[in-house]
């Protein structure tokens, strides 16, 4: 009997004969391995977010993460959320796949900083959930999380912590070649996932270029028992950019970036059409004057415009926003009682402004913002360092509230932390953080006015809000030996005057008339302000299991826990669950192997009017083989996502009753480096 060519089935035999390999893989690993040795990293675990004085993780007393290309591209997905995913601690907004912002310790839009290298991404994804970040992951080589206040560096909107995307876009370092670089293809089942990448880099020994360039397009995915509607996402960019280097310390940088994404909202019918130009400059100057060492400047500038569309109706809405960043550091050596210092000043200017539909919801605004920092460290004795911060900042904002009275506000946030790094021994170290940090409100907060087509509400800010501040305390432990790592943190926030939309239960239509139940289109969100609690506990370990001449056999785990209140015991809204997750590698020159099992809990602690969200626990898979020993750089991998093809809801997406997460992918990737 001929049986008809199915391609859903013979992609489930293909998946299936390649997974089935995995677990047995790993036990032929383990059955010729020797348990004397410990699990090794590809690159250093360099963090340059975090602090102007060191790039070691180990030195800070805050908790930071580092996602590398390979994770990157395991984790596939076309926003910053995706590829963190396993970073404990971080979550997604989730709200299409062309709009996920980053989530950390539950702290999302306003408190989250996201960057691309130290400077601002410059769009509009604090305004509305719906709206990206024109930051794809493929254009990154690495991606830092810093979590707790990372304020007093970038900002008051940094107060929940920073996600910084790394590139070579404007050159750090000389390059070591002439000519370098790598290719990347990719294609994957769910959705008809096609993408590419690649990026080079070249020079002499006083000059650096790089440039680089992506194109992404999926379909909408499928979900278990069909098609979630509406969830394409088509999106490409490139970037070229060159730094010229004066003696062995100092540079001077540029580059030029673009950006475009075409993205469906799955809980809607439409659109968005989004662009973005960016210019961006980095120097560094060795001073050597005394205790003055270098003076580093960076700076950026962006023009960005989306369009929300409907396939019948055109286009609805727009939006459009103009942003500058600079950033001035002077790094100093040691000098009084300090070991070594840094002193900087930030400006920043914004200036947002919609049309269509989108002019109803938010009027112009401008922002803008002048700041002075400064951090130090003190050795306190031989195995006890001190790290001190300060950051003061001077924000303006302006806009028209629904009063339709123009109104310019001025606030002074000021911040403060303090932090304690004790070397037990060589192997165990602890840290200690005591931070006071201030954030004013964003433009929304203050000045929302109006329907939000994207996240189906009508949103009214409150131009009276005052400063948010959080104090908080995170203790972290990290423990090191040759077959074991762990790294963990708990940490608690007291907010005063801590803003959140409310869900009020009332629904609204486009003219801001509002009723009490559920027969109009929006649903009615009013910005307020009430003192909160966060707490949280954070961790993430490596096992060495065994070793052979030929590889390593290793176990990872990560779990993360969250619980927010706000004063008089009403849950904060869109909280995430709890995470527990982990499962064994195999690390080789050849063959890199990997399962995961990931848990998410159940979130029956939802906010005001939210539903409950079921917990799922979710399959993940990879291979990569290196066939050819002289030539490492030619890599395959197979990389099996939802492979249980569980029905996966986001507790933390405002849209997650309407919108279920991806199911079963697996994907064949294909990178070339030189």
């Amino acid at each position: 009997m001929l049986i008809p060519f199915s391609p859903r089935r013979a992609g489930r035999r293909l998946m299936g004969a390649a997974f089935l390999a995995v677990p047995s893989t790993l036990a032929f690993c383990a059955a010729y391995a020797d348990p004397v040795a410990a699990p090794g990293d590809k690159e250093d675990s360099i963090v340059v977010t975090a602090s102007p004085l060191s790039n070691d993780p180990d030195a800070y007393a805050t908790s930071v993460d580092k996602v590398n290309k390979d994770q990157i591209l395991q984790h596939g997905g076309a926003n910053l959320a995706d590829a963190l995913r396993d970073v404990p601690g971080v979550t997604g907004t989730g709200f299409a796949a062309g709009a996920s912002r980053p989530v950390i310790r539950g702290f999302d839009a306003s408190r989250v900083r996201l960057l691309e290298n130290g400077v601002g991404s410059f769009d509009v994804s604090d305004i509305g959930p719906d709206h990206g970040v024109p930051i794809d992951p493929l254009a990154a080589q690495s991606i830092e999380v810093v979590r707790g206040a990372a304020t007093l560096r970038y900002g008051s909107q940094a107060i929940g912590g920073v996600v910084n995307a790394i590139n070579n876009r404007v050159p750090l370092n000389r390059v070591e070649k002439p000519l370098s670089g790598d290719l990347t293809g990719s294609y994957g089942i769910n959705g008809d996932l096609g993408e590419g990448s690649g990026q080079i880099d070249a020079g002499t020994d006083n000059i650096a270029i790089h440039a680089d360039g992506f194109r992404r397009d999926v379909g909408s995915y499928a979900i278990p028992g069909g098609t979630q509607p509406n969830s394409f996402f088509h999106g490409d960019g490139y970037s070229l950019g060159g730094s010229a280097f004066m003696g062995e310390k100092s540079r001077v940088g540029a580059a030029f970036v673009h950006s475009d994404a075409r993205y469906g909202i799955p809980s809607d019918v439409t659109f968005i059409d989004m662009k973005q130009n960016k210019a961006l400059f980095g120097s560094s100057v060795a001073i050597d004057k005394g205790p003055l060492e270098t003076l580093n400047v960076d700076m950026g500038y962006a023009n960005y415009t989306h369009s929300e569309k409907d396939p019948d109706l055109g286009t609805l809405s727009t939006f459009n926003d103009h942003e500058w960043d600079v950033r001035a550091e002077s790094l100093f050596g040691a000098f009084g009682p300090f070991s070594q210092a840094a002193a900087g000043l930030q400006a920043q200017n914004r200036h947002f402004a919609a049309g269509g539909e989108g002019g109803d919801y938010l009027f112009p605004t401008t922002s803008k913002s002048l700041a002075g920092f400064g951090f130090a460290e003190s050795k306190l004795a031989d195995r006890l360092n001190l790290q001190l911060g300060v950051r003061i900042e001077s924000v303006k904002i302006a806009g028209t509230p629904a009063s339709n009275t123009p109104t310019a506000l001025s606030f002074t946030p000021i911040s403060g932390s303090l932090g304690l790094v004790f070397a037990a021994s060589d192997a165990l170290k602890l840290g200690l953080t005591l931070t006071s940090a201030a954030r004013a409100p964003g433009q929304t907060e203050l000045f929302a006015r109006g329907p939000h087509d994207g996240p189906g509400t009508f949103e009214t800010g409150d131009p009276n809000l005052k400063l948010e501040r959080a104090n908080s305390v995170e203790g972290t432990l990290r423990f090191k030996t040759a077959t074991f790592r762990f790294e963990g943190s708990a940490w608690a926030a007291k907010f005063t005057n801590f803003i959140y939309g409310r869900l009020t239960g009332r629904t609204c239509d486009d003219e801001g008339t509002c009723v009490d139940d559920s027969s109009l289109a929006l649903k009615e969100l009013l910005y307020e302000q009430r003192d909160a609690t966060f707490w949280g506990l954070e961790g993430k370990s490596t096992i060495g299991l065994a070793t052979t001449k030929s590889g390593v056999l290793g176990l990872d785990l990560t779990a993360d826990y969250v619980r927010a209140t706000l004063q008089g015991g009403t849950n904060v809204p869109r909280i995430p669950p709890y995470h527990v997750g982990g499962g064994p590698t195999w690390q080789s020159e050849a063959l890199d192997v990997g399962v995961r099992v990931t848990y998410a809990g159940e979130q029956d602690k939802p906010g005001p009017t939210e539903t409950p969200t079921k917990g799922f626990v979710t399959l993940d898979s990879h291979i990569a083989v290196r066939p050819f020993k002289a030539n490492r750089g030619l890599e395959l991998l197979i990389v099996g996502s939802n492979l249980t093809n569980e029905v996966r809801r986001n507790a933390t997406s405002i849209n997650k009753d309407d919108v279920v997460l991806p199911g079963r992918d697996v994907r064949f990737i294909v990178r070339a480096a030189f």
